[in-house]
């Protein structure tokens, strides 16, 4: 039985509530032996629910580590939570990483482009496979559009800054990684509008607006209109990914999806009114 560790900020958010279900499950299903055994986490109570890192590791049958380090050495592979935390995620990738284990590093990625781009520097140095991604780019509706042309994407959320990136990623998905521009426009303070320009002539627009679920609309090159709510169980589908993923080492995406939406994200949230350029990733 191959020892899963968990790395959060805190424990009992709802990635590290929810996750250890579906792992069970998508085992149970490929004939795979992983379990969840060790979790870590740098803040002892929750903000969200006031439970400690013991109860937590109480209710889920996991061995409490008490730093870092610990974790690292004892378990196979790893998960870095911290979902509501990206800042935390480069911190903790720069110990993770050294040990040469699978890594699934939580959404959103890290703040910042020049962030990602470190976390798989540190990758490539020490031979460690890691990848990350919304839930959402796993939407089976997604996988039914036929060479969009513009793209519309809804969502909501609690904020921008923590739920855009979901929105981000479907468009990566189906228009790929050549940007050219952004602009974010302000309604209200529950809805922002972002617009995003493609260098080939594609062309997208994330809507954050807290009356709206998550939703894909693809435009093709004779303007028909194809819309999906976004509906399919992604978050077991992600989980059945990471699974793979720490059997095989092997991704079904490139990285510069990846660090694509960093940078998309990082330049939607900082500006709004005007156009800004957005240069494809190195």
């Amino acid at each position: 039985m191959k020892k899963i560790g968990f790395i959060d900020c805190y424990l009992s958010n709802w990635h590290a509530n929810n996750y250890p279900a579906w792992i069970r499950e998508s085992c149970q299903e490929r004939g795979l032996e992983y379990e969840l055994a060790y979790a870590w986490a740098e803040v002892e109570v929750s903000p969200r629910d006031g439970k400690t890192t013991d109860e937590w590791c109480a209710e889920n049958n996991a061995i409490r580590c008490n730093s870092i380090e610990e974790i690292c050495e004892k378990s196979d592979v790893l998960f870095i939570l911290a979902p509501t935390n990206p800042e935390k995620h480069l911190e903790y990738a720069k110990t993770a990483l050294k040990y040469g284990k699978r890594t699934y590093i939580d959404k959103t990625f890290t703040p910042n482009y020049a962030e990602a781009a470190e976390i798989f520097a540190i990758a490539d140095q020490y031979g460690t496979a890691c990848f990350s991604t919304s839930a959402l780019r796993y939407g089976t509706e997604l996988d039914t559009f036929e060479n969009p042309q513009k793209v519309i994407t809804t969502g909501a959320g609690r904020t921008p800054d923590e739920y855009i990136v979901h929105q981000v990623e479907m468009i990566v998905k189906l228009l790929g990684c050549n940007t050219k521009a952004v602009k974010a426009t302000k309604e209200s303070d529950t809805r922002v509008v972002y617009d995003i320009a493609f260098a080939d002539g594609k062309s997208a627009t994330a809507i954050w607006d807290q009356r709206l679920g998550f939703t894909a609309t693809a435009i093709n090159e004779k303007g028909e209109e194809d819309k999906k709510s976004i509906n399919s169980p992604f978050f077991k589908i992600l989980l059945d990914k990471i699974i793979v993923f720490f059997e095989t080492g092997e991704v079904d995406f490139d990285r510069a999806e990846t660090l694509t939406c960093m940078n998309l994200r990082e330049h939607m949230l900082v500006n709004e009114g005007e156009w800004e350029e957005v240069a494809p990733v190195v």
